[in-house]
């Protein structure tokens, strides 16, 4: 509510027009901008205030409503009160028999069970700066957001994902806990935060990882308070904690007792859609740069590190100029190494656009036992929503024995990271093995495996082989005045406006913008609206590369591999 341009009751009518929600105050504040001195709490009629040469905003008082806001409070305390009724036929009665019999523990309890049920959106307002607000907020989030025992029973899946597996949150149940944080404390080293659905997870036990496979020894568990750190010896179902000890935990994996395993739904993460090649300034400092991007990675799963291996530089990838900025301020701040960055680049992929029917033998002879494998197979593209490898096994009458086709799958699927055109990743493809040859002595899994490769590498270009880009939905708010000049300079970058919307006296322009066309975007937006207008974005999909940009990109990357 301090922030310029505040406007509690505008925010409350936006909840409910664009978020289709039901959004209810309990509070409304006293003042907005520097004006904020505070908030009324609507369900017990008090204005809370907060001592101004306090540093923290530990101390506030309760005293009367101030006269000027007595009528809009009690406005809002019957909209308050109507919306939660409804959801209570005996509250209702109530409420136009004599409204002021209801007890704030018997409303808090009616109130609870409809923000549960998702019949209202309880809304409370503050002030980060100070933590005006924040006291209030804690303690609604402690009397009216669900527990664990309100969710309900846990569903996960068998190891093999056949299974549907139900947990109850309780302590007496077998162990289920989703590690959904890794981080690096200066002090104890690796922390992964985890949220134990059920069961007991104790100090110095043995977790059975998931997607692993394997155990994991947790030697210590702690209970974060910020940057407090509390020992504990237990940690009990619904609860949420940090475990320091372990070997290889990452983000999303799910802890379970070896006996009784579970998988617990993952968490989803976008490949990067830029990259960056970096160096340290200093020689010195290179081992200590290969440790921290590792520390970096581990921590955020959208981050990854690779070797060019043309040039032998460290490139590093993620989801936009921002977050890699933020990450080489983390390695300066946080590891003490000075980067020099070259220009960002765009993550393409490739892919390919018609079928091509290609016979493959490798034949090797080298004195002694050599190599033959013979495969005839057809490339196309994947079925719509197919990510990745789709390999069809077509083979009859046993002319490639069944150990021997694994190993074609294995060849493609690694051929697939250097496409023809660029020598970037195809996405997806799909891959009909239906007929080919062995030879008793000389085939082996090895020679499939080469074969598959190979095939790959010839057919491949005479499918029509495209670049492909990615696309970023972007989102700008700009004051109307600068809208034709904002405009004009998206279709310059090949942008397509989706379309605008007004709010509040500005503009919304949404669009989708190649990634390869905003790079420094930010800056040209400032120029073109002297500061006023604020952008964000978010990767979309991936499109074909129109055909002059695509020459020219393969071009480059040609150029610099010779």
């Amino acid at each position: 509510m301090d922030r310029t341009g505040a406007d509690f009751f505008g925010v409350v009518k936006q909840i409910e027009e664009k978020l289709k929600a039901n959004p209810v105050p309990l509070q409304i504040p006293i003042g907005a901008e520097a004006e904020f001195e505070g908030v009324i709490d609507l369900i017990e009629r008090k204005a809370i205030t907060w001592v101004e040469d306090e540093k923290l905003g530990t101390k506030y008082q309760f005293s009367p409503i101030p006269k000027e806001l007595l009528e809009v409070t009690e406005e809002w305390r019957e909209k308050l009160i109507e919306a939660v009724a409804e959801s209570d036929d005996e509250l209702l009665e109530r409420f136009f028999e004599d409204r002021d019999s209801i007890s704030v523990e018997e409303f808090m309890a009616v109130t609870r069970k409809a923000v549960i049920s998702g019949k209202i959106i309880p809304v409370m307002c503050g002030a980060a700066f100070k933590n005006k607000g924040v006291q209030r907020l804690l303690d609604t989030v402690t009397e009216l957001l669900p527990s664990p025992l309100d969710i309900g029973d846990i569903k996960g899946q068998s190891l093999d994902g056949t299974e549907v597996i139900i947990r109850k949150p309780s302590s007496e149940e077998p162990l289920s806990a989703l590690a959904f944080k890794i981080a690096t404390d200066p002090y104890v080293g690796r922390l992964a935060f985890m949220r134990v659905y059920s069961g007991v997870l104790k100090a110095g036990s043995y977790v059975f990882n998931a997607r692993t496979g394997k155990k994991e020894r947790i030697s210590r568990l702690y209970q974060m308070h910020a940057n407090k750190q509390i020992p504990k010896d237990e940690i009990l179902a619904g609860d949420i904690c940090a475990a320091v000890g372990f070997k290889d935990i990452r983000t999303g994996d799910t802890l379970s007792i070896e006996k009784y395993p579970i998988v617990l739904e993952s968490m989803t993460f976008p490949d990067p859609v830029i990259g960056i090649a970096i160096e340290p300034k200093t020689q010195k400092d290179l081992d200590k740069l290969g440790t921290a991007l590792y520390k970096l990675a581990e921590e955020d799963p959208t981050f990854r590190i690779a070797t060019d291996d043309e040039t032998g530089q460290t490139v590093i990838s993620g989801m936009g100029e921002l977050h890699l900025e933020i990450l080489i301020d983390r390695l300066k701040r946080e590891f003490n190494v000075e980067c020099n960055q070259g220009q960002p680049q765009v993550t393409y992929k490739e892919a390919i656009t018609s079928e091509i029917v290609h016979r493959e033998v490798f034949k090797k002879q080298s004195g002694g036992r050599g190599k033959f494998a013979d495969i005839q197979i057809r490339i196309m593209p994947a079925d719509e929503g197919v990510v990745g490898l789709q390999f069809v096994d077509e083979v009859k009458g046993g002319n490639i024995p069944k150990e021997f086709i694994p190993s074609v799958e294995k060849g493609f699927k690694n051929a697939m990271k250097n496409g023809p055109l660029a020598g970037y990743q195809l996405d997806s493809l799909k891959v009909v093995l239906f007929d080919g040859s062995f030879h008793a002595v000389d085939s082996d899994q090895l020679s499939f495996e080469i074969a598959g490769r190979q095939a790959f590498k010839a057919a491949a270009p005479k499918a029509k082989p495209i670049l492909l880009e990615p696309i970023m939905a972007a989102e700008i708010i700009t004051p109307e005045e600068y809208m034709g000049d904002i405009i004009s300079d998206l279709n310059r970058r090949r942008g397509v406006i989706e379309g605008m919307d007004d709010k509040l006296g500005v503009k919304i322009i949404k669009s989708k913008v190649p990634l390869a066309e905003k790079f420094g975007y930010v800056t040209v937006l400032r120029t073109l609206s002297s500061g006023r207008a604020t952008s964000s974005m978010i990767f979309s999909h991936y499109q074909e590369v129109p055909q002059g940009i695509a020459k020219t990109v393969i071009e480059n990357i040609k150029g610099k591999s010779e």
